[in-house]
């Protein structure tokens, strides 16, 4: 069984259950990503819902990706990170007054607009302060995303986005909004997407929506066509950067762009999950009447994709070269859903073994609560725990 190259000496001597980040596989990654975008002139923007751990972003800030962000607290973690507020794209379907004076207190690149309403009250906003703000309309449109319907965010029945039956409405709209100014047009259909036919789509709709734009006579500066690319969550040591030249291939021979227009996207969990694991250590192995559990010290608290998406993640025990047995791998929380894996392949397992839980590197630290009133984990990076070299080596 092949397994990732963790320093497990250093592991050793650290409570247990922390994040371990890979920053050689992250760097990697960016520098795929960096390549393939180059060659289209496309812009990348990191997709902060992700994975916020400072570290992390200080290697994506040094990689020159922009910001996408959620949330006020995302702007300021953008910027605080170093990412020029010029390249900073705030969306969110439901944005408080406070956010949007935030965005437009540091002069971000956009608004992605996700309603007639919010239309209304950042003109209203922007009015109070004297300034001009630039948005793009988020548009759904109507696009299946073939993807865990928890993250499919592109059909007409999810409360993101415009729908195509008021755009001509919010067209009409935006000449009478003295303090907007529309720049683009934004699309997201999903997350977790594997079947490139999805974003083929995505093209064609965007397509018909340009000509819709055309024939008001408005142009439009950029499209984005958000993110959504997929990774492999089965097999991260042996595919452990996602094929970022078929993504952008996709769009290269899809997608007409106006003379002059940009194209961007917002890559999340693409970048950053297969550098990131989950550590823990086993508390007991506890014999069913059918089946042996392997209970951690980790739990829902600390990732919570498999039981709130039925999500399926690499499980590797670091401790063990024994033959492999078939456990219940479960967490400690007082929930029947806190379970990570069933009848799951693990090396034979015993009290204190370590595990990686893999490809936690999106949606894993940065979703952790305190239900239980536990702790929340710790982040490590491969940096912080690589040995320093001696001076005069």
């Amino acid at each position: 069984m092949i397994k990732a190259n963790y320093p497990i000496d250093k592991f050793k001597d650290i409570q247990t259950p922390f994040y371990y980040y890979d920053l050689d596989t992250l760097r990697t990654t960016l520098e795929e990503i960096n390549q393939q975008a180059k060659k289209s002139d496309f812009h990348v923007h990191y997709a902060l819902k992700a994975n916020v751990n400072p570290s992390v972003l200080a290697v994506i800030k040094e990689a020159g990706l922009g910001a996408d962000c959620v949330s006020g607290g995302e702007v300021e973690a953008a910027i605080k990170a170093g990412i020029a507020p010029s390249k900073v794209v705030f969306a969110g379907v439901g944005k408080a007054d406070w956010e949007i004076n935030l965005g437009l207190d540091n002069d971000i690149f956009c608004f992605n607009v996700e309603s007639i309403p919010e239309l209304e009250v950042i003109n209203e906003l922007a009015a109070s302060k004297g300034k001009i703000a630039k948005i793009a309309l988020r548009i759904n449109p109507n696009v299946s995303a073939h993807t865990h319907h928890y993250i499919t965010t592109g059909l007409s029945e999810n409360k993101f986005g415009i729908n195509m039956s008021e755009l001509d409405q919010v067209i009409d709209l935006i000449p009478t909004l003295p303090y907007i100014k529309l720049i683009g047009i934004h699309f997201h259909i999903g997350s977790q997407i594997t079947d490139m036919t999805s974003f083929q789509g995505l093209c064609v709709k965007v397509n018909e929506i340009q000509n819709t734009f055309l024939a008001h006579n408005v142009k439009l500066d950029h499209v984005n066509v958000g993110g959504g690319l997929g990774i492999n969550y089965e097999h991260p040591n042996h595919f452990p950067i996602p094929d970022f030249g078929a993504y952008f291939k996709i769009f290269q021979d899809h997608l007409t762009l106006q003379p002059g227009q940009t194209l961007h996207f917002e890559l999340g969990r693409a970048v950053v999950a297969q550098c990131g694991s989950l550590i823990s250590r086993v508390l007991y192995v506890k014999q069913g009447t059918s089946k042996k559990f392997a209970i951690l010290d980790a739990g829902f608290t600390e990732l919570i994709r498999p039981a709130l998406y039925q999500a399926y993640h690499h499980i590797e025990n670091l401790s063990s070269e024994l033959p492999v047995e078939l456990y219940d791998v479960v967490g400690p929380i007082c929930e029947s859903s806190d379970t990570f894996a069933k009848g799951f392949s693990l090396n034979q397992t015993k009290r204190g073994d370590l595990i990686a839980i893999r490809s936690a590197g999106a949606y894993g630290e940065i979703m952790a609560s305190q239900y239980n009133l536990r702790k929340l984990p710790i982040g490590y990076t491969s940096d912080q725990l690589r040995p320093l070299t001696p001076k005069g080596e």
